[in-house]
This record gives C-alpha cells, structure tokens and sequence, in this order.
C-alpha cells in the first residue's frame, strides 16, 4: 500500500515538473486564466478531479495494481 502512494506521488511530481520545465511561461498563462474564471467555477472542476482520481484509483486497486 505504502509504496503504491509513493509511486503515484512520484508519477504526480514527474508530470508537474515537465510541466515547469518544459513550458514555463506557458505555466503563467494557464495561472492569469485561472484568475479569470469564477471561484465557484474552479472549485467545482477541482472537487471534480478529485473524484475523478477517486474513481481511477478504486479501479486500479481492483484491478489488482
């Protein structure tokens, strides 16, 4: 269990550190746009990712990952 956390922390780091480095200013772009869009709004889209990432790790654990 322990090292599944760790191995998705890990993959989690890896995809937000290309990110940075590969694009940066790109980064900043997404950030003003972020601003522009209402709080409830991006609130909604975060709890939906949430659930989301729920969703896909109850899969991977019944897979048998």
């Amino acid at each position: 269990m322990m090292a599944t956390i760790l191995l998705a922390l890990g993959l989690v780091l890896i995809v937000e550190g290309l990110a940075y480095a590969l694009a940066p200013s790109l980064i900043e772009r997404m950030l003003e746009a972020l601003r522009q869009i209402p709080e409830v709004a991006r609130r909604q889209v975060g709890l939906l990712a949430l659930v989301s990432g729920l969703i896909l790790v109850w899969l991977a654990h019944q897979l048998g990952v």
